[in-house]
């Protein structure tokens, strides 16, 4: 997948007639992939170039950097989740104070047609766009007629009786409702990072752990999970803590500690892609090891249950 900024790069002279989805993509859900699977189709049916236009960073982190939410996947990550959902290109806009000021006719002017040249333009059904979010589908469908290119919307995707949206699915992570969070995502949550040294407490008690330094904002609380984990391209069953280790007192930054089941290998260095299944409990502090021992035991073995079910 091809992948230019603006206004640094030039559109590629291999895009030929681009029918782009124009949004943030955050988490990639239900939702926009009835979008990629909409310009996928659109450009099939033109011979063009399927595109996504995002922005970079995250429009809230310049115009309310004190309320911007706690975001689902870093820019790699949702550049790579785009390529393998086929995208043929990406159009990443570095969204700036001084962008943020810009009418709705000047960034359809300056990103859409002298830029990209787009054909088409799909969009989902609330969004909003330029100056103080002035612009809104109706405005660009008449800017599209002026300058020669087609505009259609998405009508919004319902999972049961909810939206499926970035909000919420941020909402229902964040209060550890992740198997909630992946129904609207149609996958797991997942984070990725890097396996970094720990204290060994986890080995010593019986239950080693990979401790996983990552740069994903959207961490569920504080609490014990059943999760699986991306090593060496297969999947393995885990339970994951996320917290403080209370029960020796250290009250340090928050950390994820991931016990692989059934493996007992050196992962130090190794990068892992930790999916997000069942929330098991809240984190708490034992009054000694061997308590914690019987219920890291209790934990295992609930997992293991819920992964029969689920054949993983």
């Amino acid at each position: 997948m091809d992948v230019i900024h603006y206004p640094e790069d030039a559109r590629p002279a291999t895009w030929r007639s681009p029918v782009l989805a124009l949004g943030n993509f955050d988490g990639l859900h239900r939702g926009h992939v009835k979008i990629l699977e909409r310009i996928q189709r659109g450009a099939a049916e033109r011979g063009g170039t399927s595109v996504v236009l995002t922005f970079d960073p995250h429009p809230p982190r310049v115009l309310r950097p004190d309320k911007a939410p706690s975001l689902l996947m870093t820019k790699t990550q949702k550049l790579e989740a785009l390529a393998r959902a086929g995208v043929h290109g990406a159009a990443v806009v570095r969204f700036t104070n001084e962008m943020s000021q810009w009418e709705p006719e000047r960034f359809v002017r300056s990103v859409l047609v002298e830029w990209l040249r787009v054909a088409e333009v799909w969009v989902g059904a609330d969004f909003l766009f330029g100056r103080d979010r002035s612009g809104n589908f109706s405005l660009l469908r008449s800017l599209g007629a002026q300058h020669g290119f087609r505009v259609e919307k998405i009508d919004a995707v319902r999972y049961k009786d909810f939206v499926v949206s970035s909000t919420r699915i941020r909402r229902l992570v964040s209060e550890g409702r992740v198997d909630e969070a992946a129904a609207l995502l149609g996958h797991h949550y997942a984070i990725e990072g890097t396996v970094v040294e720990g204290a060994k407490r986890g080995r010593e008690i019986g239950f080693p752990t990979a401790n996983l330094s990552t740069s994903n904002e959207a961490l569920p609380p504080h609490g014990v999970y059943a999760t699986t984990v991306w090593i060496d391209g297969h999947v393995h069953s885990s339970v994951t803590n996320i917290g403080q280790r209370p029960t020796f007192g250290d009250q340090l930054s928050t950390t994820v500690e991931i016990h692989v089941l059934k493996l007992d290998r050196n992962l130090y260095g190794r990068t892992l892609k930790l999916a997000f299944v069942q929330r098991l409990r809240d984190e708490r502090k034992f009054p000694d090891v061997g308590a914690l021992q019987e219920q890291i035991q209790a934990d295992v073995r609930r997992a293991t249950r819920l992964f029969d079910r689920l054949s993983v």
